[in-house]
């Protein structure tokens, strides 16, 4: 540990930040002679457990409170030795950003000791090799790629990047001889999104700019794919995009079974059996259909294979709803974001599930910037607020980001006779220790209530990345217990407009809960939470909720069913093992007015 430790505080400074919002650094704090025995883990007393914290830039006009900010301190907590010691998913992390930061030489020794202590560390073995190349060790980094790839991690993670970190490696004359043997003509994807009554997006990236083809068949009665081709459409990776590129088809019939190839150039990209899709049913028809859902996604090996028992339960869609990768570095990106993605992209596990089930994402606070985070009501501003939208842009494909006035990550998606309502709580949010504090921003929430009064869906879903349910999360301002007046509008709004048949699914609790939300003027409310698809992390339960899974990791599945007299919904948390665990049936008479 203490070699762990003498490493790791050479590489990042942190910041301390109070309640008020005084800014002191470490350099002051040596400057006026102030001794802290807590200096190098960057905690200190503090009135309460949550609090106002951010950096100068965030004050503005001399105001105590900052328009961006968190409740919990602004600084690269997240990379600390005591987190990358205690979570996996930190520690890649943590020396790849030294890397950026221009100390390879010191992560060069943080890696050998992680490979050391366990030499099935994959993500210390390229980071290692990065750490070689950068510094002009070529051979070395040669090496120690070879034998991670030997060891199972993929090629693309490799040629995928960060490329201008990489590039050194990638261009020596062993590299290249040993790609020469390989195939890989997509780095990540396909991953299957927009789908809907009449068609369907395959986003890919690809090693360099290329044309990429999807070509559509039909199935016969039994599933299987025919040789007939229903639709084939391109288009280019771009390097502006991150080499990714979006085919669009818009020519498919209403619930069809479908499957399709990809093309790279002249390569035939699609290995094995081709996967299947099927579209969505005519919109306004009764619906059985399966969601699965959930959050707290970041990146630990040996949970990855909860996206096969995802794929075994073959939803119908799935709902990726914040904490998707865990970034925590709100900056401009300069690799660690997008290196962040790679993780999970490179997975064959995240590949087969997504290359066959639609997958429809919003952010939360780990992915957008960093824990408990408020963005501030502004379009540009932090500047790299904007750069963060568009890293998350670059790893999905939504219906939409927003709109042209106020872009972010909400949309609606309609399957049927179901209206689902994606929710960005990040980009807008505004301080909550504020007076009227908002989570939605004006536009998104005027979007959202103008939706809800004209849907005539038999189920409204609202998909938020925090939980709706008071009390999920004690004392914080972090979930919609910071936001009780917007919350009361939403919820008001149902009652007095008399709109039926609404839904709650949020995240954010590393857990699967269900929560029941009494109202005073109209039905209760279910609040359907899941946030541990892959975190070892785990939160408390409480007496309050209907029912609370932490055991493992778990996802929630929604299953509606339209096609009956009274229309049912229910929701299930299924553990990382396949089982179900829990379940709450709902019916649509008991949420109506």
């Amino acid at each position: 540990m203490q070699k762990f430790s003498s490493i790791y505080s050479s590489l990042f400074p942190c910041r301390r930040h109070n309640r008020t919002g005084l800014r002191i650094s470490n350099t002051s704090i040596a400057a006026t002679g102030l001794l802290l025995a807590v200096l190098d883990s960057c905690v200190w007393a503090q009135e309460s457990k949550y609090f106002q914290s951010a950096p100068p830039d965030a004050f503005l006009d001399g105001s105590t409170l900052a328009y961006y900010g968190s409740e919990n301190e602004w600084s690269r907590r997240q990379f600390s030795v005591e987190k990358a010691d205690k979570s996996r998913k930190r520690q890649g992390q943590r020396q790849l950003l030294g890397i950026l930061d221009g100390k390879s030489a010191e992560v060069v020794g943080l890696s050998r000791q992680r490979i050391q202590a366990d030499p099935t560390d994959l993500e210390s073995h390229f980071t290692l090799a990065i750490a070689y190349s950068q510094l002009g060790e070529h051979d070395q980094a040669f090496e120690v790629a070879k034998k991670a790839i030997d060891a199972g991690l993929p090629i693309e993670r490799f040629l995928a990047g960060p490329r201008h970190l990489l590039q050194p490696l990638l261009e020596t004359e062993s590299f290249q001889k040993l790609l020469s043997q390989q195939s890989v003509p997509i780095l990540h994807g396909p991953m299957l999104g927009c789908v809907s009554d009449h068609g369907a997006k395959v986003w890919v990236r690809t090693a360099k700019e290329e044309t990429v083809t999807v070509k559509v068949y039909a199935c016969d009665p039994g599933g299987v794919p025919t040789d007939q081709v229903v639709e084939s459409a391109t288009a280019k990776s771009d390097a502006q995009v991150d080499y990714t590129a979006i085919v669009d088809l818009s020519n498919l019939q209403p619930g069809t079974e479908y499957a399709y190839d990809v093309t790279v150039g002249d390569i035939a990209a699609t290995q094995g059996s081709l996967p299947r899709f099927h579209t969505f049913p005519p919109l306004g028809s009764s619906v059985r259909m399966q969601i699965a859902f959930g959050g707290g996604a970041g990146y630990i090996q040996e949970h990855e294979r909860m996206w096969d028992t995802v794929s075994a339960y073959r939803p119908d869609a799935l709902f990726l709803l914040g904490d998707n990768v865990y970034i925590d570095l709100p900056e401009k990106p300069r690799g660690l974001h997008r290196y962040t993605y790679y993780r999970r992209q490179s997975r064959p596990e995240f590949r087969r599930l997504v290359s066959s089930t639609p997958v429809f994402s919003i952010w939360d606070d780990h992915d957008c910037a960093m824990d408990d985070v408020w963005m501030g009501p502004f379009v540009d501003r932090p500047s790299w607020k904007p750069d963060m939208l568009t890293v998350f842009r670059e790893n999905w494909v939504n219906p939409a980001y927003g709109n042209s006035v106020a872009p972010g990550c909400w949309y609606q998606l309609t399957i049927g006779d179901v209206d689902f309502f994606f929710l960005d709580t990040r980009y807008y949010r505004t301080n909550p220790f504020g007076e009227k504090p908002t989570m939605l921003g004006p536009i998104q929430k005027a979007w959202l209530l103008e939706g809800l009064k004209q849907s005539q869906a038999t189920f409204k879903v609202l998909v938020s990345s925090v939980p709706w349910a008071p009390g999920a999360k004690p004392g914080s301002h972090d979930t919609w217990d910071g936001f009780l007046a917007e919350r009361e509008e939403i919820f008001s709004a149902i009652e007095t407009q008399k709109i039926d048949g609404v839904l709650l699914l949020s995240a954010d609790r590393h857990r699967s809960d269900a929560w029941k939300i009494d109202r005073p003027g109209g039905y209760a409310l279910y609040d359907m939470m899941s946030s541990k698809l892959t975190n070892e992390h785990t939160h408390e339960c409480f007496a309050e909720s209907i029912f609370c899974y932490n055991e493992a990791c778990s996802f929630g599945l929604l299953s509606i069913d339209t096609s009956q007299a009274d229309s049912a919904a229910t929701y299930q948390v299924i553990n990382i093992d396949g089982k179900v665990v829990h379940t709450l049936p709902l019916r649509k008479n008991q949420l109506s007015h």
